[in-house]
């Protein structure tokens, strides 16, 4: 699948390396003596994004939304209850054993968690030539010199490789799993919320690890994460996920600039601004997140939207392309988008635009 956009130079053509319709990943609530299930926790519903070769896709929401549960099941660390994803013109779901593990090649994660992700009694140099002992015919001399690459790429020297993990700090740690997630040369990595759990102070060196990795070695990646600064400091372009849904999905300076979804626009308003003379309007949402368990009916925001009418408690909303690549799933936008972003905005009321309240 390819796509024409324009550029400063004429027209350029963007391969999608990634794309996913339609994913669900639904777990079983079982109870009783015999254990049978009585209900299911709707983690991921109906996600549909893609992601284009090359470029960092950025994918937020709060915690719980189902954003990690999306990247383990799109690498089949999870079993999908249903959808398609197609990474580099194969379905990875129909892929047999011995097909998936020649693909584990291009594709990689990198955890949140560092430490647990590292074996504690194997030296992290073991740790990161061991994806190349199961994917590589090379020999330990090879597999050596690609491991102190690896390390000298993220920064730490090669007499690093012979120590264990907890004689590293956090930020150390996670080069390691950078360096171990970039041994096998992939084409597409998973960013778990790489940096939620570093210092300020080190996320932005991590960060610019990625980036600079990215521009040599021509990767993609797709960073999950809620902390919507580093997102946009990252990512190319973002989707945003509430209830296991992807209620909108553009490109950085359009989403930034010009959410569409009233959830969109409250997590906005919530960013610090550091420019004290600057005012932003905080957008308060009442109410606790509906369990996956029961999601409501309708539009699965509209039990916290300060704009929901009757059609949203009725009807979901189809998650659509409004322009530029810019997709969003609001009844709101069905008025007219310029109406619906000034009605979010709080410029106009529901009754301007013809909506009941």
């Amino acid at each position: 699948m390819t796509e024409e956009i324009k550029t400063s130079d004429g027209k350029k053509k963007r391969r999608v390396l990634l794309d996913v319709k339609n994913l669900k990943k639904y777990f079983p609530v079982r109870a009783g003596l015999l254990q049978r299930v009585q209900a299911h926790v709707k983690a991921v519903d109906d996600v549909t994004f893609f992601i284009y070769e090359g470029e960092s896709f950025g994918l937020v929401g709060e915690s719980g939304c189902g954003k990690t549960t999306v990247g383990r099941t799109l690498l089949r660390l999870l079993p999908a209850t249903d959808g398609t994803v197609m990474f580099d013109g194969k379905n990875l779901f129909d892929l047999n054993a011995s097909e998936l593990k020649k693909l584990r090649r291009d594709i990689q994660i990198i955890f949140q968690d560092p430490y647990s992700s590292l074996d504690p009694r194997m030296p992290v140099g073991e740790s990161i030539a061991e994806g190349l002992r199961v994917h590589t015919s090379k020999n330990s001399q090879e597999r050596y010199d690609i491991v102190v690459e690896m390390l000298a790429r993220v920064g730490m020297r090669a007499e690093h490789a012979r120590r264990y993990p907890h004689e590293f700090s956090g930020g150390q740690r996670q080069r390691i799993g950078i360096a171990r997630a970039l041994a096998l040369r992939p084409k597409f990595i998973v960013c778990d919320e790489p940096v939620s759990a570093l210092d300020v102070s080190i996320q932005a060196q991590v960060l610019n690890i990625l980036k600079e990795l990215q521009r040599d070695f021509g990767l993609t990646y797709l960073f999950i994460a809620h902390n919507l600064s580093v997102v946009e400091h990252f990512s190319d372009r973002v989707g945003v996920m509430y209830l296991g849904k992807m209620v909108e999905m553009a490109t950085r300076r359009d989403l930034f600039g010009d959410p569409l979804h009233p959830y969109t626009q409250a997590l906005m308003s919530a960013i610090p601004v550091p420019d004290p003379t600057l005012q932003r309007k905080r957008i308060i949402l009442e109410g606790d997140v509906p369990s996956p368990l029961n999601p409501p009916k309708g539009c699965r925001f509209h039990t916290r939207c300060p704009l929901a009418f009757d059609r949203c408690s009725q009807e979901e909303p189809p998650f659509k392309d409004y322009g530029n690549e810019h997709y969003a799933a609001c009844w709101l936008l069905e008025t007219g988008e310029q109406g619906a972003s000034k009605l979010i905005q709080g410029k106009v009321s529901a009754a301007d635009l013809g909506v009941a309240g």
